[in-house]
């Protein structure tokens, strides 16, 4: 099996679709950091199975879809394909069939990952197993990623047992393994789970039986129960009947008595129709002369109110009269003030007109002095305008030279003060080296120091020996203890579940006779074969079906010769005795068979397997287990559990003691391994300090050395530089010399700005003299046109004042007018009030003999009514007990109904049919109701006294029994298959191990080999430490680099380190090569001559095996020895995109040039 390809499409930073081709030989990837070289590895690593998001980097896995960038979208979707070269026929049979396999792992956000083989949806176990099968796989040490080989060198031994299970290739058999011990532990789980069921049915049944005799005695008491309700309900029938013939006579009375006072109310309604006849022209006449009173009251009414009404229309007018007075006052003081402002405002308005003849000749002055002022001031402003920028000039070139003669003059200083320093230093670096202390001082501190790491090397060495030897000690004490809690685990459990399996018929009313008798351990078939169900009777005599005790026979005929009496082997109650007395147990079937001719009349034979021979020839085969025998085992089973119990707790507290001093002895060993770590550590720290004290003196000598060099020189540079700004320094003062004094252009440029200022000083008066005249004109003009606005205003004010005067003085004579209309009105209203209070009385005289003649009517027709009223509640309690009457029948009626309902309901008969229901005879008397009535409560507190009764009991035990059946055929079948799976597992453990210590002795040989072919000499092993089982063991390096001694990898220095750590690593590739091997810059802590070495052992690897190498590295050696090189570039930042370069051709095309 060869992989050819990896494509990629919206993996991490490989969004686009990317194809990366597996060639054999080597195949470099190189890139700069974080352009997404390891993402490859990553990638390769995810299609073969990972499950761990954290292994990938990521904190879900959904974290693999490439999540999008600035100027690219998020992914929902992420695939990996690998392509796989099968023409070997090595694949599993369900795709072994094709020459070529294309295994995709492709992933939805937020949905999972699904698995495909040449597009067939398979399992991620499917997947797993076909890369484990092959010596690769997510977890493969074939896939030697960025640390990688650290974790190898840090690693414990157990971790490192990886690696040879790797090379053993037992990976997929660790798989098998795992779910075989999955389905074990579940098949065991099944098997408690179903035992509990068979107990808990077992159980059950016992309860449906004594259900089933409870039902028996329900079903006879609701018998008696129907009887005596059907005597109770007949006498009831009988008692309706008599109650329906009262109440039919009590409705005829009732009848009557309602037809004759039916009689006198008709006649008095008739005389009640009579009165009320001449009642309605007695009550109109009576209406018509109260209507007129009530008219000529509303008359006398209107006049009081027209009375008011006039009196009140004087005030106002009144009141009228003096506000109009007032208003008239007012207007014509109005007129006055407007005729006085009209005059005021025209002579204003003169004043004016007349001040405004002058203001545009005053005006057209002003702007004339206005424009010869600005005109002077512009002169005078370019003049000063030219002398400043003449004097700024000036005054410019000679500050720049004074900076320049300020600059040499720093320069000049700085120079000195820097030589001087200089100088200094130069003294002190001489006085230095002078004083400085001698290297070879430092030198020898290095050796001790060197001597001292040696040293604790050697103590650390024994105190680690001394652990490792008390490690397999403590974990052989630990498994012993586990074995122990283990058994006894197994024993409690099994004592738990016989327990409650034989108390869960300990709450039964009648307690069976298997469970008052005891029996000798291998009897119990015996026992069970000779009584059968028998021993499933109680003892108590108040079951139905009991033992009941009875002396023994006197002459009973003795057992046959070579039978033993079954008694000497049963302890139980004299109930029992005389049963036992008749039993034999026989060695087998054929000593049965030939003793059963003699046995006398009631005597049995059986045998210890459950074989019975009764003495009418009755013959029961041996090997069919009874439940009372499977009981009496179980009670055997749990007393023996009980002494093995005790057993085994002693031997659990003999394990923990010896496990407790393993542990303290391999403290006191992992103590001492840390103190002796701890000295290692100090002393290599002391030789690293020695180290970097006499590397700083040799530095600090050097570098002293080349400092007093350097300061000379720089000396030297100064001393030139001082004298080039000194003659600079010189020249600038005698440029300063030369130019001219400034003082002279600044006094002219005074005198200027100050003649400037008085000419603009004129030109501020001049324009403010025209701003003011021309202030003054528009105030005028906005004067005169206000005035303008009053006049005509004042004018209208005028003119209404005058109008309102007119207005008012008619409204005044109107007013008069009604005044005078109004004073003759209240003597006319006192006339009509006076002729009215006349009519008013006769009108009330009227009034009054109508009312008088309506009340006697009224009176009669009273008094007739009254009668009428007496009449008809007579006449309604007549009905009303009539309908009583009826309704009394109605209730009879529906009484007998509803009884006849009831008796149907309950009995299924008609009334007339209860007495044959009850089982009267016809000549006998009827029971007192009370007495049939108490006899049937008693019969129903009886029943309900039995609480709840389950009537299906025998049919639910019948098919429970059926259940049990077949339950106990389905664990059968359970045991069978554990014990397959047992088996299975012993198979795949002694494979596994059969193959792992093959494939160590192979890495072991390997390993030594490349040990010293990565080295040149030296000598290294491997050892399998702290268990015997080679499954459990850790895997410790042993390596002897050249020159030095053999120990741990763990003391080796890093780059020792990192060389055996591939060692090994290849070792494991040669002994179980893999498709294909990923090194993920494995010779990054590699100096060039070893990166060498390493780049010659990858070529010979792949050229002995199969093997294809993906190499991705930094280093220029690594690149320039592999066969074709692949570039990871990210040309748009968080996207990744690969090149490719075939070295080999290229190389050819070289040659060919």
């Amino acid at each position: 099996m060869h992989f050819t390809r990896l494509r990629l499409s919206g993996f991490k930073s490989f969004v686009d679709a990317t194809d990366l081709v597996i060639e054999p030989g080597m195949t470099g990837i190189v890139g700069p950091n974080g352009c997404g070289k390891s993402n490859l590895v990553e990638a390769l690593r995810w299609v073969m199975g990972e499950t761990s998001a954290k292994r990938m980097r990521g904190d879900d896995m959904d974290d693999v879809i490439f999540g999008g960038t600035a100027n690219r979208p998020a992914r929902n979707l992420g695939e990996v394909a690998l392509l796989i070269d099968n023409r070997t026929r090595t694949a599993p049979a369900g795709f072994n069939e094709h020459d070529e396999l294309e295994v995709t792992r492709r992933i939805e956000r937020g949905n999972g990952s699904d698995y495909r083989i040449n597009g067939k949806l398979v399992r991620a176990r499917d997947v797993q197993l076909l890369f484990a099968d092959n010596a690769s796989g997510a977890a493969s040490p074939a896939l030697v990623s960025q640390g990688k080989v650290g974790q190898i060198i840090n690693a414990k031994p157990q971790d490192r047992r990886m690696l040879l299970e790797e090379a053993a290739g037992i990976t997929g058999l660790h798989s098998r393994r795992h779910e075989a011990e999955l389905r074990l532990k579940a098949a065991e789980a099944n098997l408690m789970r179903l035992d509990d069921v068979i107990g808990a049915m077992d159980t059950q049944l016992q309860s449906l039986k004594k259900q089933a005799r409870q039902a028996a005695r329900y079903r006879n008491l609701s018998e008696q129960i129907r009887k005596a309700e059907a005597v109770l309900w007949h006498l009831r029938w009988i008692a309706h009947e008599g109650e329906l013939a009262r109440a039919r006579g009590a409705f005829a009375k009732a009848e009557g008595a309602v037809r004759e006072l039916m009689l006198a109310v008709t006649q008095l309604t008739t005389r009640r129709t009579d009165d009320a006849a001449g009642l309605p022209e007695k009550r109109q006449a009576e209406a018509a002369a109260a209507a007129a009173l009530q008219r000529l009251v509303i008359a006398k009414e209107q006049l009081d109110a027209e009375e008011k009404r006039v009196a009140e229309q004087q005030r106002a007018l009144l009141s009228r009269l003096q506000q109009i007075a007032g208003d008239l006052g007012r207007e014509e003081a109005l007129a006055a003030d407007a005729s006085d402002a009209l005059a005021r405002l025209e002579a204003e308005r003169d004043r004016l007109l007349e001040a405004q003849a002058d203001e545009e000749m005053l005006e057209e002055a002003a702007r004339d002095a206005l424009a010869d002022a600005r005109e002077a001031v512009d002169a005078l402003d370019r003049e000063l305008t030219r002398l400043t920028e003449q004097t700024a000039a000036g005054e410019a070139r000679r500050a720049a030279t004074q900076r320049q003669v300020a600059d040499f003059e720093t320069r000049a200083a700085g120079l000195a003060k820097r030589l001087a320093e200089q100088q200094a230093q130069r003294d002190a670096l001489e006085r230095e080296i002078a004083a400085r202390a001698d290297v070879a001082e430092s030198e020898l501190a290095v050796e001790l120091a060197e001597q001292r790491l040696e040293d604790a090397r050697e103590t650390a060495e024994r105190a680690e020996r001394a652990k490792t030897d008390a490690e397999p000690a403590q974990a052989r004490a630990r498994e012993a203890l586990q074995t122990a809690e283990s058994a006894r685990a197994k024993l409690k459990a099994e004592e738990k579940a016989l327990a409650e399996l034989l108390s869960a018929g300990a709450g039964d009313l009648f307690p069976p006779l298997v469970d008052a008798v005891t029996v000798a351990p291998g009897y119990e078939g015996a026992l069970a074969a000779a009584l059968g169900d028998a021993l499933t009777a109680p003892l108590d005599e108040a079951a139905p079906v009991h033992w009941h005790p009875l002396p023994p026979y006197t002459d009973a005929a003795p057992l046959p010769s070579g039978a033993e009496p079954l008694a000497a082997r049963v302890q139980g109650p004299a109930a029992a005795a005389r049963a036992l007395s008749h039993i034999g147990v026989v060695a087998d079937d054929a000593a049965g068979a030939a003793l059963a001719a003699g046995l006398a009349p009631g005597q049995t034979l059986v045998s210890r397997d459950g074989g019975a021979w009764r003495w009418d020839g009755l013959t029961v085969q041996a090997g069919a287990p009874t439940a009372a025998g499977v009981r009496l085992k179980q009670r055997n089973r749990l007393n023996e559990l009980r002494g093995e119990l005790d057993l085994a707790d002693e031997r659990l507290e003999v394990a923990r003691d010896a496990l407790d001093e393993a542990k303290r002895a391999v403290e006191e060993a992992a103590q001492a391994d840390r103190r002796a770590r701890d000295a290692v550590r100090d002393a290599f720290a002391g030789v690293t300090a020695a180290r970097d004290r006499h590397a700083k003196l040799a530095r600090d000598a050097a570098a002293a050395a080349s400092k007093l060099a350097a300061v000379v020189d720089g000396i030297a540079r100064l001393e030139t530089d001082r004298q080039e700004a000194e003659a600079a320094l010189e020249e600038a003062r005698e440029l300063l010399d030369a130019l001219p004094d400034p003082r002279e252009g600044r006094d002219a440029v005074n005198d200027r700005r100050a003649t400037l200022a008085e000419h603009r000083a004129v030109l501020a008066e001049k324009q403010n003299a025209l701003d003011r005249l021309t202030r003054e004109a528009q105030s005028r003009r906005q004067r005169l046109a206000a005035i303008q606005q009053d006049v005509a205003s004042w004018g209208t004010r005028s003119a209404g004042a005058g109008g309102r005067v007119a207005e008012l003085k008619e409204r005044a004579a109107a007013a008069e007018s009604d005044l005078a209309q109004l004073q003759s009105r209240p003597a006319a209203i006192e006339a009509d009030r006076q002729a009215l209070l006349g009519r008013i009385s006769e009108a009330e005289r009227a009034r009054k003999r109508a009312a008088d003649a309506l009340a006697e009517a009224e009176n009669r027709l009273a008094e007739t009514e009254k009668l009428l009223k007496q009449a008809e509640s007579g006449l309604a309690d007549a009905r009303e007990a009539r309908a009583h009457a009826e309704a009394a029948v109605s209730a009879a009626l529906q009484n007998g109904q509803t009884l006849t309902e009831r008796i149907a309901e309950r009995l299924n008969c008609r009334p007339e049919q209860t007495r044959a229901a009850a089982d009267l005879p016809p000549d006998e008397a009827m029971p007192d109701v009370a007495v049939v009535e108490s006899r049937l409560d008693k019969l129903t507190r009886e029943r309900e006294n039995m609480g709840p009764v389950n009537l299906r009991a025998e049919i639910e035990a019948a098919e429970l029994e059926t259940q049990i059946g077949t339950l106990q055929t389905e664990r059968e079948d359970l045991v069978s298959a554990i014990a397959r799976l047992r088996q299975g597992i012993a198979s795949l453990n002694r494979e596994a191990r059969e193959r792992l210590v093959a494939s160590f002795d192979t890495v072991n040989r390997n390993f030594q080999e490349l040990f010293i072919r990565l080295f040149g000499g030296g000598k290294a092993h491997l050892e399998l430490v702290n268990a015997e089982d080679p499954l459990q063991a850790g895997l410790e390096i042993y390596a002897s680099p050249p020159g030095k001694k053999l120990q741990v990898l763990s003391l080796l220095s890093g780059g020792e380190q990192a060389l055996t750590a591939l060692s090994l690593l290849f070792a494991v590739f040669r002994s179980n090569p893999a498709p294909i091997c990923v090194l993920d810059e494995v010779d990054a802590p590699l100096d060039e001559a070893n990166v060498g070495r390493f780049c010659d052992l990858v070529e010979d690897i792949a050229r002995e095996g199969n093997t294809r190498f993906l190499i991705i590295t930094h280093h220029r050696l690594t690149m320039a020895r592999v066969d074709r090189l692949f570039g990871v570039t990210m040309v748009e930042r968080g996207v990744s995109q690969l090149v490719s370069v075939d070295l080999q051709k290229a190389e050819e095309l070289r040659g060919a040039a």
